[in-house]
């Protein structure tokens, strides 16, 4: 009897085993789906505390809140009879009570009169129309004018450019992508850089900054750390037309001093060196520049003439002594029109280095001397 009831007992411990197994599965697949778990409540969660904002925050904020009812957004449109259509956007700021608006010449360089017309959103997404009052090309400057007023205009207050430092703070606020009233930020990466334009003139003494700067941004305002407006975003370098950290911007100081001229109607003012230059450069043997631009005529009365430079070219012929023109202050130049623009950037009374090669005679290689020359508008 006990041989013959063993193997039962066995199954018995089996099938009890499986039992418990299938229960423990069970289990597993309902707690898996939330039915054992405690119910809770679709309730936020508690708010941390954050603090006041940083030092730089806070001058971020001040800044962007201070300054963005300045910036406006361009839209150039085509008009053909009732049909409008957007060819481009822009950035620019509002100069002063009169309805002035400052951008890029190259904003508005393709705008036609009578066919085309310039469209301002102001920061509270009001629109004028704005017609063009004076533009300088050599600059990347143009000015506009509100065709209607808005009942209150508040202009950019204006610092300088000319104490700026590598390594101070900047603030760009514009409308890259037609993005409205973005802020960006970064340094002022380097100073009185020369870079090329699609319009073949060179443009000198920019500001380089790493601030974000991309298209739309054009025209629009870069500010220092206390608010103030020290240039104007103009160009960026890059291949994938998206900032890579690398823009440029036209100094204040010069658009403070082109921008009258322009709402007065009058050609910007323009500082020499009291100088006829030959039109065709000499190679320079032992210089660390490859050529220099002959004097041929020494205006009386100009800087030049105090400074002691000499005709170097009569006619087609050399003369000696003489001098050519190797560089203006680090500018290395190389003909007439970049001589011109090396001085676009300055004002009457300012004094410039002028680096010369200074022919004694025909046979002897020039020397090469430095002179201050002091700038006088040209009359």
């Amino acid at each position: 009897m006990e041989l013959t009831n063993a193997p039962r007992s066995r199954g018995g411990f089996a099938s009890l085993l499986s039992v418990l197994a299938l229960c423990i599965a069970g289990y597993l697949v309902l707690d898996r789906f939330g039915v054992f778990r405690p119910v809770v409540k679709g309730e936020p969660r508690a708010i941390t505390a954050r603090g006041d904002l940083a030092g730089f925050e806070k001058s971020a904020v001040s800044i962007f809140e201070n300054n963005a009812p300045s910036v406006v957004n361009l839209t150039h449109q085509v008009v053909r009879g009732f049909a409008r259509s957007d060819v481009g956007t822009a950035s620019g700021f509002v100069w002063d009570e009169a309805g002035h608006v400052v951008t890029n010449y190259h904003v508005v360089e393709r705008v036609r009169p009578g066919t085309d017309r310039i469209q301002v959103r102001m920061a509270d997404r009001r629109e004028y129309t704005a017609f063009v009052v004076g533009v300088d090309p050599e600059r990347d400057i143009a000015v506009l004018r509100l065709a209607s007023l808005p009942s209150a205009l508040r202009p950019v207050p204006v610092g300088t450019s000319k104490d700026l430092k590598v390594g101070q703070a900047v603030f760009a606020i514009g409308n890259p992508f037609g993005l409205n009233l973005t802020l960006t930020s970064g340094l002022v990466s380097a100073l009185d850089r020369s870079i090329p334009t699609q319009r073949g003139v060179p443009l000198h003494g920019l500001i380089q900054t790493d601030a974000a700067i991309n298209p739309g941004n054009s025209g629009g305002p870069l500010f220092d750390s206390a608010g103030r407006l020290i240039g104007m975003n103009t160009a960026i370098f890059s291949k994938s037309e998206g900032s890579i950290g690398i823009g440029f911007a036209v100094p204040v100081d010069v658009i403070n001093r082109v921008v009258p001229d322009l709402i007065a109607r009058k050609s910007p003012e323009r500082v020499i060196l009291g100088v006829v230059l030959y039109q065709t450069a000499i190679r320079i043997p032992g210089s660390t520049s490859s050529y220099a631009v002959p004097i041929s005529q020494v205006a009386p009365g100009y800087g030049a003439e105090e400074a002691g430079l000499r005709a170097l070219v009569d006619g087609d012929r050399f003369s000696f002594p003489g001098d050519a023109i190797l560089a203006i202050d680090d500018t290395v130049v190389e003909s007439a029109s970049e001589i011109m623009q090396a001085l676009a950037s300055r004002s009457p009374g300012d004094r410039v280095r002028v680096k010369v090669a200074r022919f004694r005679n025909e046979e002897d290689p020039p020397s090469i001397e430095t002179v201050q020359v002091r700038l006088k508008a040209a009359r």
